[in-house]
């Protein structure tokens, strides 16, 4: 089985790369593939809500090729979807925000690529605000059809300079015991993936 996180925090080896690197662990560890994706600080459009996708239904977006042009294929793979970001102003980043809006029209359009898959989201924050963060890209997941797992707490580390988030021992605990609740979800539906009920686009 394959898990893909995107990291959507610019910084490529900060707070948010450390806690999505803990929750693939165990999965590493119970036998699955992993790829970690960067989308923060890469060139991404934003949406422009041109249902040009739904139109060509090719699985891909009518924008000129950016990031987004090669996450999108990774995602289709996936078993399990680890989508991870800072909080900035008590939200997600704009990469992370423009990526979401555009993987789930295109998925949509093509009758719910991301149903059946598993989706969890990380947060990395100073001090307040990741609530409305994970909210936000869980919120891709729920309307995609998607299962979502649970874990000790709101899947939340703190640390604001590079490398401090590993000091928060329950926000890493956290993210451990949510990599070992994908891997045993994974292995519970398996059998089942077929069996989902088919979405209807609007």
């Amino acid at each position: 089985m394959l898990a893909v996180a995107v990291n959507g925090s610019p910084h490529k080896k900060g707070n948010t790369y450390d806690l999505l690197n803990q929750v693939l662990q165990p999965l590493k560890e119970a036998g699955w593939d992993t790829q970690l994706l960067q989308v923060g600080g890469t060139p991404i459009k934003p949406c422009t809500a041109c249902f040009g996708c739904f139109k060509r239904k090719d699985k891909t977006c009518v924008l000129p090729p950016d990031s987004f042009a090669g996450i999108m294929p990774e995602l289709l793979k996936a078993d399990a979807i680890i989508l991870g970001s800072p909080t900035y102003y008590a939200n997600i980043t704009g990469e992370m925000k423009s990526l979401l809006d555009r993987v789930g029209f295109v998925a949509t359009a093509n009758g719910g690529l991301l149903q059946g898959k598993i989706g969890a989201s990380v947060v990395a924050m100073r001090r307040a605000g990741g609530v409305i963060a994970f909210d936000a890209m869980n919120r891709l997941f729920l309307i995609s059809g998607m299962l979502v797992p649970g874990s000790t707490y709101w899947n939340i580390g703190v640390g604001m300079a590079p490398g401090e988030v590993v000091k928060d021992q329950e926000g890493m605990a956290n993210m451990t015991h949510l990599g070992r609740t994908i891997a045993w979800l994974g292995k519970a539906i398996q059998p089942h993936q077929s069996a989902f009920p088919p979405l209807t686009p609007y």
